[in-house]
């Protein structure tokens, strides 16, 4: 395997608890891939993300994701993977209590950084990337819908990760904003990381197209580049 892969499944199977979700899938994904992933309701989109970010267990075949083993996994080991994740989710999930800076200090003091002054430097330079470097003293209450996700995908970003996991991130945000994410998204896959995003705006898909992949029947397959595709029998996709 390439040292440039961060997602490797071979033969791999997706369960939620007893239940088969996905099954035979083979997947690579390289640094600085951009990767979108469709199908219907309940396809198994948000269960894949799951599995790599080992919310799920891996119970059937092989997968390496950012370097760790999903199949011997510990549940010491599993923070370690994480720190070379950045989830971004559609609800927002952000300490209502607490301002931009204090939500992104807790995370990293959480994650083992001592250094006040260190964290201060990375919380402004992840506020940066997502263009709020002058938002951190405001509260989540304060920010709009698209400030808020900008706050995610910063807090998604403090631990340098390799590889960032979004699931439907642009679902509840307007058109104008839902653009204004995916640029932030297309600039973060330009320093080298990978993207992987479930999403059922084929609108966005079209204006940025990019390898697809599809979740249908319980199978894992490409479907090619958005160009490609009919959007005509998914288009009452929402998302799981």
């Amino acid at each position: 395997m390439s040292i440039d892969v961060l997602i490797d499944l071979k033969e791999a199977s997706v369960f939620i608890n007893d239940n088969l979700i996905l099954s035979g899938i083979n997947l690579e994904i390289s640094k600085g891939e951009f990767v979108y992933i469709i199908g219907k309701v309940g396809s198994g989109k948000t269960s894949l993300i799951k599995t790599l970010n080992a919310e799920l267990p891996l119970k059937q075949g092989f997968g390496m994701v950012a370097g760790f083993s999903l199949n011997q996994l510990k549940k010491r080991q599993v923070p370690y993977l994480r720190r070379k994740l950045g989830i971004v989710f559609q609800d927002f999930k952000l300490l209502t209590d607490r301002s931009v800076f204090d939500n992104l200090y807790f995370v990293l003091h959480a994650t083992g950084w001592k250094s006040k002054k260190d964290i201060r430097r990375r919380i402004e330079e992840v506020l940066e990337m997502v263009d709020l470097g002058y938002k951190g003293y405001k509260m989540p209450h304060q920010l709009s819908g698209g400030e808020q996700q900008r706050v995610v995908i910063a807090r998604a970003l403090l631990n340098d990760p390799e590889l960032i996991l979004a699931d439907e991130p642009t679902g509840n945000l307007d058109p104008e904003t839902a653009q204004s994410i995916m640029d932030v998204l297309m600039n973060i896959r330009k320093t080298g990381r990978a993207v992987v995003m479930a999403t059922h705006n084929y609108y966005l898909m079209k204006k940025y197209p990019e390898r697809t992949l599809k979740c249908e029947k319980g199978k894992l397959t490409e479907a090619g580049q958005p160009s490609e595709i009919d959007f005509s029998e998914l288009k009452s996709v929402d998302e799981e």
